[in-house]
Order: structure tokens, then sequence, then C-alpha cells
């Protein structure tokens, strides 16, 4: 399966690039044709040196870099062969239809991956938006949530760039700092610089931690050590209540839907354990990594589901594979009659240091009483227009 998987994702630019009438000199076609076989048999052994027992961070640059690199060059040489087939229908480009096809494809290629080189390794953008929640008491209006989630600090080092993170973080001056999970691909003893500004982020009530997926192949138990001892709040099937003007909020957070599966002892998503103790007169913000968790969350009358994981996506079209296993990609949607989703593109990047057409955000959701104003066309009920 992983020898058709590699296959299919490498044929697609050979032929668009070096064989579809192409009619490239000889050694122009044996060079294409050699890259592509060598990124075939090494790719594997790289992912296995990589992301294995081994975990070199050295073979997990190459690997993910260059598996950015063909899924960019999959999706257009896929897009330029349609088109070659339907220039060719119309008897439009003649002879040099292929070539320029081709030029076309490398061209569009390059350039998307140098824009979504760029877009992975800066400082995300602030994405605002109001959330209006009916229980919600006026002593907490206005109260200011920044979310973060899928640092995925990993095989390139981004301890500055982590550091920039939390410089942004704190100039927004939240009243709530939430992590919503998958904070890194490693332990935290290998990840311990690039993990270390988080300890520096400021709020006023409460920085609150959940494990993601990643996690559960990281050592789960040391992240939420780690984010205890950088002075966070491990939300492990538990919350904590925070107060402001007289009224309050229960803040609560789960495991990962993966953390059963994984075997670690006492990890598993338990909504009920998260609440027990908490005044159900309250409303609640619950942080679950994945947004799958929503119908659980909607069927309990959670107020406000904050999550990460999607990506929006990463690399364009995978939002559309995403979509498969979660209801929602990136956005604030309504599940049932109480429960507002919020799924965040994440601060980061898994594995290709490439974000095409899904820019990576840190939220500022701004908690209001009461319901929303009606929607102006084209804005989402309950969302106030992003600000970059």
């Amino acid at each position: 399966m992983v020898v058709l998987v590699l296959v299919v994702l490498c044929f697609p630019p050979w032929w668009t690039l070096f064989a579809s009438g192409t009619d490239w000199p000889l050694p122009v076609l044996l060079a294409g044709t050699v890259v592509c076989a060598a990124w075939l048999v090494s790719f594997p052994f790289l992912m296995f040196a990589g992301h294995g027992p081994r975990q070199s961070d050295r073979a997990a640059r190459v690997a993910d870099t260059s598996l950015g690199v063909v899924w960019v060059l999959f999706t257009w040489s896929v897009l330029g062969g349609l088109a070659n087939l339907v220039l060719g229908g119309l008897d439009v480009g003649g002879t040099d239809r292929a070539r320029a096809v081709a030029a076309a494809v490398a061209a569009v290629s390059a350039g998307l991956l140098g824009w979504g080189h760029h877009e992975a390794m800066r400082v995300p953008r602030v994405k605002r938006l109001d959330v209006h929640l009916p229980r919600l008491g006026h002593g907490l209006d206005g109260t200011r949530v920044v979310v973060l989630a899928d640092t995925h600090y990993g095989p390139i080092d981004r301890a500055a760039w982590s550091a920039r993170v939390t410089e942004a973080v704190n100039a927004l001056d939240a009243d709530i700092v939430v992590h919503a999970g998958d904070i890194a691909d490693g332990t935290p003893g290998r990840r311990r610089e690039q993990s270390a500004p988080l300890g520096a982020v400021r709020s006023r009530l409460a920085k609150v931690y959940v494990t993601g997926n990643h996690e559960y192949g990281s050592g789960a138990q040391g992240w939420l050590d780690r984010m205890a001892e950088l002075g966070w709040e491990p939300l492990h099937n538990r919350h904590v209540v925070v107060e402001r003007g007289g009224d309050a909020l229960v803040v609560a957070g789960v495991d990962d839907v993966t953390a059963e599966s994984s075997g670690l002892a006492g990890h598993r998503a338990d909504l009920s354990d998260a609440l027990a103790g908490a005044d159900p007169d309250r409303p609640v913000l619950l942080v679950a990594h994945q947004p799958k968790y929503v119908p659980r969350a909607a069927a309990a009358g959670i107020d406000l589901q904050v999550s990460g994981h999607t990506h929006g996506g990463q690399i364009w079209p995978f939002n559309l594979l995403v979509r498969i296993d979660q209801p929602v990609v990136h956005g604030l949607s309504r599940h049932g009659e109480r429960t507002w989703l919020y799924t965040s593109r994440g601060t980061g990047f898994w594995g290709p240091p490439f974000r095409v057409f899904a820019p990576s955000e840190i939220t500022l959701l701004t908690l209001r009483p009461g319901t929303a104003p009606a929607a102006t066309p084209g804005t989402a009920p309950g969302t106030a227009p992003a600000a970059g």
C-alpha cells in the first residue's frame, strides 16, 4: 500500500513534466525519471529514520519537505494534465502545448511552495471574532480568549518563532489563553527549548492546555507535566472556574479522542469527569483537540467548544480530505440548540513546512452575552470580520 500511494503521488508529476508529449531531449527525460525514482526509493527510509524509533530530525526535515513538494506537484500536475486534455480537445496550442503546460505546472508549483513556506514559517496573523453565548453573565462581557493550537514543535528548530508567537499573544491582553493540543512532535526533553517561551505567556484569569493526538506518540503525560511547569493549567479531563464582574465561566478540557487507544493509563476523553462538580447553570467553554468531539459537547449542552487539529487542510486541496474525517475544517459553526464550535487553522504546521491556501492563525475570541445580531451579507452569524 505504501508503494502504491507513493507511485500514485509521483506518476502525475513525472508524466506531466517529462513524458506527456513534451518531447524533451533524452538527458532531460532521464534526469527527471532518476529524480522521481530516487524519491520513491528513499522516501520510506527517510520517513522511518525521521519519525521512527531513531527520530533523526535531519532525516525528518528532508522527508517532510520532499513530501510537501511532491504533494504540490501532484496536485498541479493533475490539474495541468486535465488542462492539456481540454486544450487538445479544442485543438489549442499545437505541438508546443505539452511543454507549455509542463512549464506552467513547474512555475505555479515553485511559486506556491515558496509562498507556502513563508506562510508556514511566519508568525501567524491574528484572527478576531465575537462569539455570543446566551448564558454568559454580563460581568464576563468582553472576556478575551486567545487560542493557540497545533504548534507542532518539531524537527525544524522554531524556538525564536515560539518567542515571537508569545510576544504576539501577550500583545492581545488576554483574559484566558488556550492551547488546544498538538503542542509538539517529540518528547518534552527534545522540544524543551522550543516550548520554553510558552512560560512567558500572560493572562488575567487562566492559561489552559489539553492534549492532542500527537502527544500520544510523544509522551502525553510528560507534556502535561511540562505545561504545568511552564505555568499552564493542564485540563486532563477536569475544569477550572474563572470569575469576572461577579459572573463565572467554567473552562473545561478533555484528553484527545485517541487517548484511550494509546494504552496510557488514565487517559481518555471523558466529559463527565471534566465537568464533575461544575455548576450546571454556568456557561461552559470546552477545549477539545478535535472538532469531531462536538456531538458529545452538544449533547451535554456545552456553550462553546474550541478545537484545532485540522490545520485548515494546511496544503490545498488536503482540506477536502480533512472534511471526510471532521465535521468542520475551520471557523465558527453551530451544533445543536446551544453549542458553538470554533475550529482553529492552527498556529504552526505539521510535517511539510508549507501552508498553501490555509493560513495559520492566533485567534482572539471575544465573548459576548446574548444572541448575535443579524449577520450582514458574507458574514457568518456570531462572528465579526477578521483582522490581520
